[in-house]
């Protein structure tokens, strides 16, 4: 066997090795999710280590969704992925829309919201999901507020539906806008 042979080989033994274990260890939970739940028809994400190699580091990659699914179904989809992960540590969780990385998320966070799904009040998760929110440079996306639990509730809402907005739904309305 020539030696550029056997490199060949082990190249290709390499990538299929490394987007086998992205798979098995992610994509394939992610798979049953979207398989398990009927409301979750129409909704594609790609989940993988950070490029595809770095095991602390997670990519959520939400590739499209139909006229159908609402940034609520997209936000549970995330959480019942999150709890299927759980018992799994990360430093950041990346949240992307096709590709290019928006935000993120500390790992410690995402892992919480895996361990209290199914037992947390769903509207105190959601409301509060944005404050845990970073940009890429490392700040805050969004506020965290203080006072009046009825303004702060309607801040919280408000930064939900904007986190929404600029993580997939703006995109995905010029998207739909551009089609024939």
């Amino acid at each position: 066997m020539s030696k550029i042979y056997k490199i060949i080989l082990l190249i290709v033994f390499v990538f299929i090795a490394i987007f086998s274990a992205n798979y098995l260890m992610l994509q394939r939970h992610m798979n049953t999710i979207l398989k398990e739940d009927i409301r979750n028809n129409g909704i594609k994400v790609w989940v993988h280590y950070k490029w595809f190699i770095n095991p602390t580091e997670l990519k959520y990659d939400l590739r499209s969704i139909t006229g159908e699914n609402s940034s609520l179904d997209v936000n549970r989809v995330m959480l019942q992925f999150a709890e299927k992960i759980k018992d799994k540590q990360f430093n950041k969780i990346y949240l992307g829309y096709k590709g290019k990385d928006k935000f993120y998320f500390k790992g410690d966070f995402f892992q919480n919201l895996g361990k209290e799904y199914g037992l947390q009040n769903p509207v105190y998760t959601l409301r509060t999901m944005p404050e845990n929110v970073y940009l890429l440079n490392g700040e805050h996306a969004y506020g965290v507020w203080e006072g009046g639990w009825l303004g702060v509730m309607g801040k919280q809402m408000e930064d939900l539906n904007t986190f929404s907005k600029d993580w997939f739904l703006d995109d995905t309305i010029s998207e739909m806008n551009k089609a024939p």
